[in-house]
């Protein structure tokens, strides 16, 4: 089995810091780390709708590297660390990018820890055949 690390075009500072690929290819799957509302910098962009918002910039990014948009996501899980407040800015910024059916699956899990982030989401994507 083949696996190709795949960085979007501009990849923020993060990848080096911790030492991670910012998605992995393996044959037809692309498999994309938890993205998070960094700046270029790597830093939070603290406020929290833009930090979604910057997060769903840098996963957008991540997928066009593999030839991918959101229409091709299969699997969604996010990370939140205060879901109960965070639920409508989410919301809001999500319905905007998944807004027709099917939608993807979607796990959302809440967490104490993001590295200074609040916001986290990782995908599982189908690579199309045209890429």
């Amino acid at each position: 089995m083949t696996r190709t690390a795949i960085f979007p075009k501009d990849r923020h500072a993060l990848y080096e810091q911790h030492g991670y690929s910012a998605a992995i290819q393996s044959q037809d799957l692309l498999f994309v780390s938890g993205q998070v509302g960094s700046r270029e910098d790597g830093s939070p962009e603290p406020e929290f709708e833009k930090q979604v918002e910057l997060a769903f910039q840098n996963l957008a990014a991540t997928l066009a590297a593999a030839g991918c948009t959101f229409e091709d996501i299969i699997d969604v899980t996010t990370f939140h660390t205060d879901p109960e407040q965070q639920f409508e800015s989410i919301m809001k910024v999500k319905s905007q990018l998944f807004s027709q059916k099917p939608y993807p699956n979607w796990t959302a899990v809440g967490v104490t820890w993001l590295a200074g982030f609040d916001f986290e989401i990782k995908v599982i994507s189908r690579i199309p055949r045209s890429a």
